[in-house]
């Protein structure tokens, strides 16, 4: 199963497919378009039917059932995007085979190494093959080892006709990397399942189906900008207006300062001239309460800083970008839940249950009626030039895909 997962991994991260979240469209890049197009080609060789890509790039598609059995339809969700981390676009994979615990040299020429002192977790994998980039860029990992998954498991479920399944829903979908837009753009009449699961991120073993609500704030402020000469009492200056509306917040309620399940308000970008200043906030927390009090802590800073530039001309604008999966979570839903511990207990996996300090995909679709926890890649370090991928952690990935089917036909 290796072999395979590594020929499917290879074959799609070299197409690049970096998202851009300076772009407004959906999809931001051509890129996850054509791996999209490939995705088609290659899941109709499978004998997938009802594939269609939308407008917006969302690949969706269907692996009917084999057996008569009222068995409740089962997606699959994997997102087409890799990420913009100021990296090149273009994945150069590195295969390290029987890894022997020292440090990696990704690239020579560039003098750029993965050492064993700054990420010890590479001994966990020592004797093991393992997928490096070349440390120009990400290695894509995130989402393309999911993806490579999704692709060997239905290949192995297409051939392997002994192995019962109800209808499995694929939806491949682009800039999650960007708030999730690619899920937004999703056509649920053409993915109509009881539940599903994301394959993203996380090392072996982990499961998350709590993740952040989040949203972002955009301030802006008009100055009164004025000659120097002239400029006492009458220049109003909107980026020292937008440092002193930063400097409401609280130090210790920032990313920097919190970690588990303990949320924040993040100043992520000031930018202004004489005349004005706009200020981007991202906020998050797990508990929705919470989550909407760091709203209000927000509309209530900004009242305070008209109070100090009244000639001053403020507008905030707040928008939710995504939902806490576990405030989806039922009685009636969880069983999907249930599913992933016990495929981890037949497949000898522990389990490493976080509450995810981000989003995924499953974080928006979970809103709309089907609940969509995730579990593991099996990969470490994403959005970074030193993410890598263990391939027996991947065949886990794969394996849990495979069982999570067997049991969902079991009942």
């Amino acid at each position: 199963m290796q072999t395979r997962l590594l020929e499917r991994f290879l074959r799609y991260v070299a197409v690049p497919s970096q998202s851009d979240p300076q772009q407004t469209s959906v999809p931001t890049t051509m890129g996850q378009r054509q791996l999209a197009e490939l995705l088609q080609e290659d899941l109709s060789k499978l004998g997938l039917i009802d594939l269609e890509i939308s407008e917006f790039s969302v690949l969706t598609g269907r692996l009917p059932a084999n057996i008569a059995k009222d068995i409740p339809a089962v997606g699959f969700v994997a997102h087409l995007d890799t990420v913009n981390v100021n990296l090149s676009p273009v994945v150069k994979p590195k295969l390290v085979r029987d890894y022997d615990g020292n440090d990696i040299c990704l690239n020579g020429e560039q003098g750029i190494y993965l050492r064993v002192s700054e990420h010890p977790e590479l001994l966990k994998y020592k004797g093991q093959d393992i997928v490096f980039s070349d440390g120009t860029s990400v290695l894509g990992a995130d989402n393309k080892a999911a993806i490579a998954n999704l692709l060997v498991a239905l290949e192995i479920l297409t051939t392997d006709k002994e192995r019962e399944h109800g209808d499995i829903y694929v939806a491949f979908v682009p800039d999650e990397e960007c708030g999730l837009r690619g899920a937004k753009k999703m056509d649920f009449s053409k993915f109509p399942v009881a539940f599903a699961y994301t394959i993203d991120c996380c090392e072996l073993g982990e499961i998350v189906y709590e993740t952040f609500n989040a949203g972002n704030a955009v301030i802006k402020i008009k100055g009164v900008s004025a000659h120097p000469m002239s400029a006492k009492g009458v220049m109003v200056n909107p980026i020292l207006a937008a440092m002193d509306f930063a400097d409401l917040f609280d130090r210790s309620q920032t990313p920097e300062c919190t970690e588990g399940q303990e949320g924040y308000i993040w100043v992520k970008g000031i930018q202004g001239n004489q005349s004005e200043a706009t200020v981007n906030l991202d906020i998050r927390d797990h508990d929705k309460e919470k989550y909407e009090e760091r709203k209000q802590t927000i509309l209530t800073n900004v009242e305070k800083i008209k109070a100090l530039y009244p000639r001053a001309s403020f507008s905030c604008e707040i928008n939710d970008t995504y939902g806490n999966i576990a405030d989806a979570v039922t009685g009636d839903n969880r069983k999907c839940i249930d599913y992933i511990y016990t495929a981890m207990a037949e497949l000898g996996i522990e389990p490493k249950t976080i509450a995810m300090r981000g989003g995924t995909d499953g974080s928006y679709i979970s809103t709309q009626g089907i609940l969509t926890p995730n579990y593991f890649t099996g990969g470490h370090n994403f959005h970074s030039n030193c993410e890598f991928l263990p391939l027996p952690a991947l065949e886990k990935s794969c394996q849990m895909t495979l069982k999570l089917i067997e049991l969902i036909a079991k009942g």
